[in-house]
């Protein structure tokens, strides 16, 4: 049982392939304009190609043969849900109201679908507020309210158009974990330009560049080793996969990453510490001080990056000025330190 779409929009330079498991998570990744948006609408029935066939499982959502009138299915009987950057929740219905909205819509009797609804804002950590308006929500609160909206309706396949685009710091890393949670098992796209969802939601990762799928492969693979720029450029921030400890993450190699959590994590459980180039300084000799991971490690490429030098030592990067490499004569084969504030640097269960 799977989804498959295949759908070319000339006026766009889209042409695209994909197919989905039957509880795959794939995320969409590419440059702004790359035809993300363009793949989500035409799944929903927002946006009609010009050839091309979709269905979930056994049911077909399209079918445009080239020049010819072909099957459309309207956009509420397709089996999908779209939940977008915003909420776009039905100002004048309360949050429990919202919920219902979908099993109503299917024919579902109202004392069941307000208990479907409670179940569903129970799953997303919302049940204290059904009965609020979404003028009384937080930005986090209603895109919560929609995520329940959304799995309320049941959906052959759930597309997720940049979720966290929106939301401000704190409440952008509740969302995930959350997602990460409601997506197990379901069968799901998320459109994204963050690396961090990727690794934590998806199963897959395609990029997409004009309108075109560029690469795809499993999500560590992709963003370890990638092979379009697109995702080169993402895949500078540094991710170090192993188990929890107190402390913060030990790889199967041994290195141990101390850093922060807002999420209780069990010691032992698989995951993931990430920080960003530019939060890593490099030294020459072993540094001190406020608490900090240090590595030394052996330079391996330098490569402009923006006006700063990347320095890359194996799986690990750093980014420092053009001075600052002058300085320290930094070469491949040169062995440095790499030091990483514990502050910086964000575990995640993987």
């Amino acid at each position: 049982m799977t989804f498959t779409v295949n759908a070319a929009l000339a006026a766009r330079g889209f042409e695209v392939s994909l197919s989905l498991g039957p509880a795959e998570t794939v995320a969409v990744l590419g440059p702004n304009g790359a035809g993300k948006s363009t793949l989500l609408a035409v799944i929903a029935g927002l946006l009609r190609p010009d050839s091309g066939r979709a269905a979930v499982d056994s049911r077909v959502l399209f079918d445009l043969p080239a020049n010819s009138a072909g099957t459309w299915t309207a956009p509420h009987r397709r089996g999908t849900a779209l939940l977008a950057q915003e909420p776009l929740l039905f100002p004048h219905l309360s949050a429990l109201e919202n919920v219902a909205f979908g099993p109503r819509s299917a024919g579902v009797a109202k004392a069941e679908a307000r208990e479907a609804a409670r179940r569903w804002l129970a799953e997303v950590d919302a049940a204290d507020l059904e009965e609020r308006r979404p003028g009384e929500l937080s930005g986090g609160q209603a895109q919560r309210v929609a995520v329940a909206r959304a799995l309320a309706a049941n959906p052959g396949v759930l597309l997720l158009d940049e979720p966290m685009a929106a939301l401000d710091i704190q409440a952008a890393p509740l969302l995930r974990r959350l997602l990460k949670r409601v997506l197990a098992g379901r069968r799901a796209i998320i459109v994204t330009h963050d690396v961090l969802d990727a690794y934590m939601l998806a199963d897959r990762v395609i990029v997409m560049e004009d309108g075109r799928i560029t690469e795809e492969g499993p999500t560590r693979e992709v963003l370890r080793r990638p092979r379009s720029s697109f995702a080169a450029g993402l895949a500078g921030l540094n991710l170090v996969s192993g188990t929890v400890t107190e402390a913060g993450i030990r790889s199967a190699e041994g290195l141990e990453v101390a850093g922060q959590h807002d999420a209780p994590l069990t010691g032992g459980q698989a995951g993931v510490a990430a920080f960003p180039p530019s939060a890593v300084s490099v030294f020459l000799d072993e540094a001190h001080g406020s608490p900090r991971n240090s590595y030394q490690v052996t330079v391996t490429d330098l490569e402009p990056h923006g006006d700063q030098i990347r320095v890359r030592a194996g799986d690990l990067s750093a980014d420092v000025t053009p001075a600052a490499s002058a300085d320290l004569g930094l070469v491949p084969g040169l062995r440095v330190y790499f030091v990483v504030k514990a502050a910086a640097v964000a575990i995640y269960p993987a």
